[in-house]
C-alpha cells in the first residue's frame, strides 16, 4: 500500500497528456486528493485574528463621512480574516462579520436576501431594525435576528452614531450559489414583536401558538445577563457558565446556519474550553480579559472580536479582579451537525 503522502504529480505526467485532459475539461484526481482529504485530521485557513474596537470605530467613522447612504445601502467595514484572504471577506468559513455604521435621521433601505442574518449592537441609542413588519428596539449587547428571506430596514431616529456587529452565512450561501438580495418598498405600520420574555412560557395568539420558523427576532441582553449572573451564582467556579440563543417554539438554533450564545467569567475566572470542529467568533460586550488560541495570546476589551478556528486549543482569562466579563460567540455548529461532521473534545 502506498504511504499516505506518496503520490504521484502533475509534474510526473507527460505534458500532451495533461494538455489532452484539459482540452476535454478533464483533470487527474490523484497531484490533488490530498490537500482534499488531509491524511488524520482537517486543516483550515482560518487564522486566530483579532478585530480591535479602538482601530474599527474611527475608520467606520470616517465611512460615514465619506460615503452617504445612498452610495452604500449598508455602510459596513468587514472583519475580514486574513488566512481565508481579505478580499474574500470571510471571518471563517462560513461567517462573514461586518461593523455596520448608521447616521442620526438616515434609514438603510428595505431588502431581502437568502443569507441569514443577525446584528450584535455595540454602540447607540435610538435605533431599530424592522423585521418581516416586526419593529425591533436596538439596545447595547442585544441580538437581532434577519433570518432568509425576511425585508428588514434599519432606521436610526436618535442622536450620534449607531454601530453594530453583523453576523452572516454569507459564505455558504455565496460558495451554494444561492446568494442575492431583492430591494423593496419600506414597511409600513410596523408591529411590536411578539412577547418571548419568561422562560418556559411562550404566547398564544388568537387560541394558537405560532407556526413561525423565526418566532423570536430580538434577544434583549438585559435578560440574558441577568440569566448569566443567575446561572453563575449556583455553577462551581470550575464551570464555564453559558447560555445558548435558542428558537422559544422549538429549542433549536435561533439561525439554521450559526448558533449563538452568551457567556460569563466571573472576576479573576480562567477557563478552559472544550475544542470544537467548528470555528468560532467571540465578541466582547463588558470587560477585558485575554486569550489563548492555540497558544497564541490575544488580548481583548470592550467590543473587540476575536475568531477561534476549529479544532483549536482556547482558554480564557478574565482580567478583572472586581467585574464580569461577557461575550456573545457564534460559531458555524448547526452546519457541522447537519452534515454529521461536528464533533467536541476536551483541549
Amino acid at each position: 500500500m502506498n504511504d499516505l503522502h506518496d503520490l504521484g504529480t502533475l509534474q510526473d505526467l507527460p505534458a500532451d497528456y495533461v494538455d489532452a485532459l484539459r482540452a476535454v475539461n478533464l483533470v487527474p484526481l490523484w497531484p490533488s486528493l490530498r490537500s482534499l482529504i488531509p491524511p488524520g485530521a482537517a486543516r483550515t485557513a482560518t487564522q486566530p485574528t483579532c478585530w480591535r474596537w479602538s482601530a474599527i470605530r474611527p475608520l467606520l467613522l470616517q465611512a460615514g463621512e465619506l460615503t452617504p447612504m445612498e452610495k452604500a445601502e449598508r455602510r459596513v467595514l468587514v472583519l475580514a480574516n486574513p488566512g481565508r484572504g481579505l478580499d474574500n471577506l470571510q471571518a471563517s468559513s462560513c461567517i462573514y462579520l461586518g461593523m455596520q455604521l448608521v447616521l442620526p435621521g438616515e434609514t438603510a433601505p428595505n431588502h431581502r436576501h437568502t443569507p441569514n442574518a443577525a446584528r450584535i449592537v455595540v454602540e447607540g441609542e435610538g435605533a431599530c431594525t424592522i423585521v418581516g413588519g416586526e419593529k425591533c428596539a436596538m439596545r447595547h449587547g442585544d441580538l437581532v435576528l434577519t433570518p432568509t428571506g425576511l425585508w428588514h430596514e434599519h432606521r436610526h431616529e436618535g442622536e450620534g452614531p449607531f454601530i453594530w456587529l453583523d453576523v452572516l452565512d454569507l459564505p455558504l450561501m455565496v460558495y451554494l450559489d444561492v446568494s442575492f438580495v431583492l430591494q423593496g418598498d419600506a414597511q409600513r405600520d410596523p408591529r411590536p414583536p411578539a412577547a418571548y420574555g419568561a422562560s418556559g412560557v411562550v404566547p398564544r395568539i388568537n387560541g394558537e401558538r405560532t407556526s413561525s420558523a423565526h418566532p423570536q427576532l430580538r434577544y434583549d441582553w438585559q435578560r440574558t445577563r441577568e440569566a448569566l449572573e443567575a446561572l453563575h451564582r449556583q455553577t462551581p467556579r470550575e464551570q464555564l457558565v453559558e447560555v445558548v440563543y435558542v428558537n422559544p417554539e422549538t429549542g433549536g438554533d435561533c439561525l439554521a446556519t450559526i448558533a449563538f450564545s452568551a457567556m460569563m467569567l466571573g472576576a479573576g475566572e480562567e477557563h478552559s474550553c472544550k475544542r470544537m470542529s467548528p470555528a468560532r467568533v467571540f465578541h466582547v460586550i463588558e470587560g477585558h480579559g485575554h486569550a489563548q488560541v492555540d497558544g497564541m495570546r490575544i488580548d481583548f476589551g470592550p467590543a473587540d472580536t476575536f475568531c477561534v478556528p476549529g479544532f483549536a486549543t482556547l482558554e480564557l482569562a478574565n482580567g478583572s479582579s472586581a467585574k464580569p466579563l461577557c461575550f456573545l460567540t457564534a460559531d458555524e455548529s448547526p452546519v457541522h451537525r447537519k452534515l454529521g461532521v461536528y464533533e467536541m473534545c476536551n483541549g
